[in-house]
């Protein structure tokens, strides 16, 4: 975990709250010096150094997978993740007033800036190397779900649901300004779903998907900055509770989509070129699979969840908050045409199969 001194970051805690983490750390074999709330977790300063403390209602399966990872990465020699502690009765987790607590080592460092392109190529080295070793780990012995679905299908299924997102709107009497928008929007939206369906279809992703259980690895799932922790010139992967099985290319293409509606990157092919070729400098890419997580990165993810967020879920959100998350998906998207081409002209080059 990162040491903020950020106080938007940094939480008071209640007296209610601190009697319960006492509690639960008299289970440890470490004197507490001081206790601080950062995020969703708990920065405990020990006579034996600084420890990260997580609370959740039902991480029993979570904190067991997470130190049988971390024990199993390190025999693969990746050595950049949190270690788990265990209580002074050889458990990894305690149970207590209805919620599972775990304590792991504390990465004193800084979260990752991924504005800069520099420190994201880092990142995307750390995510390969994460992925090598991962791939002789016994996956048979961890509690996790394959994340694995057709994406044909999960796509095709999004794009009707846009299109019926449509329907709706026609058919109110009355509409505000989001409708509008969205509206005028959800046809060019559409043809992107069906390009990346296009994408996976010509890149025989059926057969990729039948020859799965050659493919399938452990992934974080959410390979984001907020995870990442800098020290000194060393990377750490941390909070390791949402890994799945899944493909390598669903971390990585996750990682970029997410990049490229940033405005430090905006769509642009080159840095995205950088990140991906990082992480091929460590685990190699087939053209087969960049060209799925083409589909992967260009899919309208954000669009179709936000309609999802209005149509569906009606989620009470005011009106200048849904135009705001709709306006960030448009300036973002301007690019998104030059992106995939550039995109294209590469795998057409690209020589690994």
């Amino acid at each position: 975990m990162v040491d903020y001194r950020n106080a938007e970051f940094v939480e008071i805690l209640k007296n209610k709250e601190l009697k319960m983490i006492n509690k639960v750390i008299s289970k440890y074999d470490f004197t507490v010096i001081d206790i601080k709330k950062v995020r969703s977790a708990y920065k405990i300063e020990t006579d034996k150094g600084m420890f990260c403390l997580k609370r959740m209602r039902h991480g029993t399966k979570k904190a067991y997978n997470g130190n049988y990872l971390t024990s199993e990465l390190k025999k693969n020699n990746f050595y950049n993740t949190a270690g788990y502690i265990k209580t002074t009765d050889g458990k990894f987790f305690i149970h207590h007033k209805g919620y599972v607590f775990y304590v792991t080592e504390w990465i004193n460092g800084e979260e990752c800036n991924m504005n800069d392109i520099n420190e994201t190529v880092n990142c995307a080295k750390l995510l390969a190397n994460f992925h090598s070793a991962c791939k002789n780990i016994d996956k048979s012995k961890l509690y996790i779900e394959s994340n694995t679905k057709n994406l044909m299908t999960f796509f095709m299924r999004c794009v009707n649901d846009m299109r019926s997102y449509k329907r709706l709107i026609s058919s109110k009497k009355l509409k505000n300004g989001f409708d509008e928008e969205y509206e005028k929007l959800i046809d060019r939206y559409c043809d992107i779903g069906l390009l990346s369906i296009k994408l996976l279809n010509e890149s025989s992703y059926l057969s990729f998907l039948k020859n799965y259980d050659k493919k399938k690895t452990i992934c974080h799932d959410s390979f984001y900055y907020q995870n990442i922790i800098k020290k000194d010139d060393k990377y750490y992967i941390i909070d390791l509770d949402s890994i799945v099985i899944d493909f390598e290319i669903s971390d990585l293409g996750k990682m970029i989509r997410r990049l490229m509606f940033k405005k430090e990157y905006n769509w642009d092919f080159e840095k995205a070129k950088l990140v991906m070729e990082a992480y091929m400098s460590i685990n190699k890419l087939t053209r087969e699979e960049l060209q799925i997580m083409l589909a992967i990165i260009i899919f309208p993810h954000k669009f179709w969840k936000l309609g999802k967020k209005r149509y569906v879920k009606c989620k009470n959100w005011t009106e200048k908050k849904y135009i705001k998350r709709l306006n960030k998906i448009i300036d973002a998207g301007e690019f998104q045409d030059k992106f995939i081409q550039k995109y294209i002209d590469y795998l057409k080059k690209y020589n690994y199969n």
